[in-house]
């Protein structure tokens, strides 16, 4: 008895804190848009798609918004015909929990384009593909596969809020210049940086 239930507990622990590796099929979902539209990742089959994770009230979050930097990389992924997906996993309660109006406020207020965001407030995405900080950034290829996760760029660590994000590598960018290349991604997986995702648990 003792064996079923630790194994319960092991198996449990995994799948509420799974993590996506890269050049594996990236899980598919079903999420409402801050337009109460349901959008599943499986529907973008045959185009790269982004994955943004991200919290308002994240002070990382809000340097790359303030900053343009986030805007910037929406607007060059959207020249190259990229799906951008925000994804907001914040719990009831907790920091960077909106509602849908507020998202769309927000995606307004910061001149964002993303071309959906979505409403994750149980975790269960964020969780599937072991999001841990806002910003964390997933890129998928056109057959469903993912191609790169972690940080927006390298301009983490000790003095993030001093640093001029226009002169960092961003990581969104580079990967996809050599995906639509056909090179191999030099940076396919990185360390995030910023906020703990706020779940709710």
């Amino acid at each position: 008895m003792q064996y079923f239930l630790t194994l319960f507990i092991l198996i449990f622990f995994q799948f509420s804190h799974a993590n996506v590796q890269t050049e594996q099929i990236a899980p598919d979902f079903n999420l409402l848009n801050s337009y109460g539209e349901e959008i599943s990742l499986s529907e973008f089959k045959g185009q790269t798609v982004i994955l943004e994770w991200t919290n308002h009230g994240c002070p990382f979050v809000a340097k790359h918004y303030k900053t343009k930097n986030m805007q910037n990389t929406q607007v060059e992924a959207k020249k190259a015909n990229v799906v951008w997906l925000s994804i907001i996993s914040s719990a009831p309660g907790t920091q960077g929990f909106v509602s849908d109006r507020e998202a769309n406020e927000l995606t307004k207020l910061r001149s964002a384009v993303p071309s959906h965001v979505l409403l994750d407030s149980k975790g269960l995405v964020g969780k599937s593909y072991g999001a841990k900080t806002t910003p964390h950034m997933y890129l998928i290829d056109k057959f469903g596969i993912l191609k790169y996760q972690g940080a927006i760029d390298d301009a983490g660590g000790r003095g993030f809020m001093f640093k001029d994000l226009s002169e960092a590598k961003n990581y969104i960018l580079s990967a996809l210049d050599e995906l639509k290349k056909g090179k191999k991604i030099t940076d396919s997986a990185t360390k995030p940086y910023g906020c703990s995702v706020k779940y709710s648990s």
